[in-house]
């Protein structure tokens, strides 16, 4: 029913065209080529419209003519193609241990990566200063000039504020607390920069590319030294009110557990948590292996240690209890795994499975998928660059102007 008191938005000409030449770049995107008339069927647009808007698209160098289609009886349609390669993307990644950073086309697919550890979480000023020189890297690698750079997606190890992005959480990262990710790499680099939670950006990333791709709501499950998700629900994130919307690490699974960094106690990332990981390992291999990592805990497993297959199950145990919540709540389609844990396969998703059977409904448990992620180390990165596209994609403006293209 509408609402007699709601005002009424309206659009002159000009916003109209431009409303209209998103739906048709977005359009031309998804479909990847298209003719004008299929355009002009599907939108209702008339002909004429949708020639001068794609004649627009193609002078800013986003879209071009790429030959003949198939007839449907007369002349055969010239169909319009997307240029995934007419501007590039960066993502960065700011994880607790390490900076990352990807270059991309306009469809995503990776042309650089790089790679360094940092103390993310204890050196804000190195870290951040990792990531310029990570940008640097990748734009220099492939020849890419920075006014190419439609912009520069952040993710970061921590929540984010819709209305300050840039300050990351002081509870969290305390190191961080008089520094602003978004400000300083905006600066240093002239171009757009959107900064969102990591999981977050691991979740889009399936949306687009991976497990989600097929439009089902999903949840996406980092599991490293923190442990967050990210929840598409009707093909968009959702971040809650204040952005701390999937901070799935941060239950109290066990009340007299260990305290957190977030003062709680007991919190999901202090028993699975890599950190806590690595301590287990150490105590229960001994002088087997002195500085264990969680490499060492899934190839152990995979070769049938004893130990690693306690830690694993463990892993499985705990986040189970979390998941099978999950299921309840919110009953998404798929769930995906994240993180180096979780190449161990199988030997994780069977524990886990069991324990979320014993603890989900069991509507939600057969209504769901439980799997690994396939996108690999450079998902979040990806995810980062990812969220510039769909900015983009929803504001034709963020492209660069024509001239850069060349």
């Amino acid at each position: 029913m509408l609402n007699a008191a709601a005002p009424i938005v309206t659009a002159d000409a000009a916003g109209m065209r431009t409303q209209n030449a998103t739906l048709l770049l977005r359009m031309i995107w998804r479909a990847r080529q298209i003719s004008r008339a299929d355009l002009a069927r599907q939108t209702g647009l008339s002909p004429s419209t949708v020639s001068a808007i794609v004649d627009e698209l193609a002078g800013s160098g986003l879209v071009r003519e790429i030959g003949a289609g198939v007839s449907r009886g007369g002349r055969r349609p010239v169909l319009v193609g997307f240029r995934d390669d007419a501007f590039a993307l960066v993502g960065v990644e700011l994880g607790a241990t390490h900076v990352s950073a990807v270059l991309t086309d306009l469809r995503a697919s990776v042309r650089a990566f790089r790679e360094t550890p940092v103390a993310v979480r204890d050196e804000p000023e190195q870290a951040l200063a990792t990531a310029r020189e990570l940008i640097d890297e990748v734009l220099a690698s492939e020849r890419v000039p920075r006014k190419r750079v439609v912009g520069i997606g952040v993710a970061v190890p921590s929540p984010v504020h819709p209305q300050r992005p840039g300050k990351l959480s002081p509870l969290i990262l305390p190191a961080w607390r008089d520094h602003d990710v978004q400000a300083s790499l905006a600066a240093d680099f002239d171009r757009p920069v959107f900064v969102d939670n990591d999981a977050n950006l691991g979740a889009l990333s399936e949306r687009y590319w991976g497990a989600g791709a097929g439009g089902e709501d999903l949840a996406y499950i980092k599991v490293a030294t923190g442990i967050g998700s990210g929840h598409i629900i009707n093909g968009a994130l959702y971040r809650g009110a204040g952005g701390t919307a999937g901070e799935i690490g941060h239950i109290a699974i066990d009340p007299n557990g260990p305290v957190c960094v977030c003062g709680l106690r007991g919190c999901l990332a202090t028993l699975i948590g890599a950190e806590a990981l690595r301590a287990k390992a150490r105590t229960r291999w001994g002088k087997r292996k002195r500085n264990p990592t969680v490499a060492d805990i899934v190839s152990g497993v995979r070769a049938g240690d004893a130990v690693a297959r306690e830690l694993i199950d463990e892993v499985g145990h705990y986040l189970g209890i979390a998941v099978a919540g999950l299921l309840n709540l919110l009953n998404p389609s798929v769930v995906v795994l994240g993180g180096e844990i979780t190449s161990a396969g199988d030997l994780l998703l069977d524990p886990l499975r069991a324990s979320i059977k014993a603890r989900a409904l069991s509507t939600s448990v057969a209504e769901t998928r439980i799997v690994a992620s396939w996108l690999g180390e450079r998902s979040i990165a990806v995810g980062a660059a990812t969220m510039v596209l769909e900015a983009a994609l929803a504001d034709r403006s963020m492209f660069p102007a024509q001239g850069a293209a060349a």
